[in-house]
């Protein structure tokens, strides 16, 4: 029976999400990778028990993690938590919004589509609710009442607690944060995608957010590993960049793109920091930022992620080099 480190709250730096009463880690780890077929039960349960030592409260979900299938994510994650006497210490979120089963039902934003892929999730986490529920993007035909309806519809019927979006862009949200608000079921959170190659959200999305108490925890930090050491030297085999069907080459290194990662390497040597480290401190320095949703194949690269936590802070020199090494 797993027992969890008695000092695992000592070292971790919580934060108040928005405007609620939630707080949460500033580190949370997200099972979009590695928690398919990829990794044995046993090494993802080692990872996950880690990360609850180490103090991170919060895992994140949705209905289509788990590689090769739909839903293995959830499974798995629901089978660690078979025996777990700490339910009650976990914010435990889920998602839907992209294609999960055939038929015009198993996408998107509709009402019918939102209510059943929870009540599968919840089936396959082996819950009776979950701690947070996100739309997972935004529909461009469903009419954002109904999506938000059943999202409202879905904390009062103590499915959820809390609710949240993730992909919505500034005029979307606030769209969205105001009819949740008008329901009596407050947007909690937003869940986006920015790191040093991607900041999108700096041009309103956040000033958004925090106008409006709304929490945010930020993923794909590390740009799909594209801001770590992995790929300084070129493309290693057996690497994600390198699988068949993925983006992350494309995405994130081109030969300016690995120019400029090797430029923010430096800087994060000269900082005694990781490149990775770096990249994950640079998103917490942001007022706006609740947290920062790292992935991890393997204990040690988990303890990397957190190790950022050491250093958030940065001089004006260094944000500057940073923006012109961007440019």
């Amino acid at each position: 029976m797993y027992q969890a480190a008695e000092n695992r709250y000592e070292t971790m730096e919580y934060k108040r999400c928005g405007r609620s009463g939630l707080k949460l880690p500033r580190v949370a780890l997200g099972l979009w990778q590695n928690f398919g077929l990829e990794k044995t039960i046993t090494d993802q349960e080692e990872i996950l028990c880690h990360a609850f030592d180490r103090g991170i409260t919060h895992f994140d979900l949705a209905n289509n993690y788990g590689h090769p299938a739909n839903g293995l994510a959830e499974k798995n994650f629901g089978q660690a938590l078979k025996d777990c006497t700490y339910r009650d210490e976990l914010v435990i979120s889920t998602k839907a919004g992209y294609d999960m089963w055939p038929g015009p039902y198993g996408n998107w934003g509709s009402r019918k589509y939102l209510m059943a892929s929870l009540d599968q999730s919840l089936k396959r986490l082996g819950l009776d609710y979950v701690d947070i529920f996100y739309h997972h993007r935004p529909d461009p035909e469903t009419p954002i009442e109904e999506t938000m309806g059943a999202l409202s519809d879905i904390v009062r019927s103590g499915k959820a607690l809390y609710v949240g979006l993730s992909n919505y862009k500034e005029e979307e949200t606030r769209k969205a944060v105001k009819i949740l608000k008008e329901n009596g079921t407050p947007c909690l959170i937003h869940q986006p995608r920015y790191n040093m190659l991607e900041r999108w959200v700096e041009d309103g999305l956040l000033s958004a957010l925090d106008e409006n108490g709304v929490g945010c925890i930020c993923f794909s930090p590390l740009a799909q590993g594209a801001l770590t050491d992995k790929y300084l030297k070129g493309i290693p085999a057996g690497s994600r960049a390198s699988r068949e069907g993925t983006t992350v080459a494309q995405r994130y290194l081109s030969d300016e793109q690995l120019e400029k990662i090797k430029q923010l390497n430096q800087l994060a040597e000269e900082r005694g920091q990781t490149l990775a480290q770096m990249a994950i401190a640079w998103i917490l320095r942001r007022p706006e930022v609740t947290t920062v949703l790292v992935g991890a194949s393997r204990v040690s690269q988990l303890d990397n992620s957190l190790a950022a936590l050491g250093c958030t802070g940065f001089s004006e020199d260094e944000l500057k080099k940073i923006d012109e090494i961007l440019a």
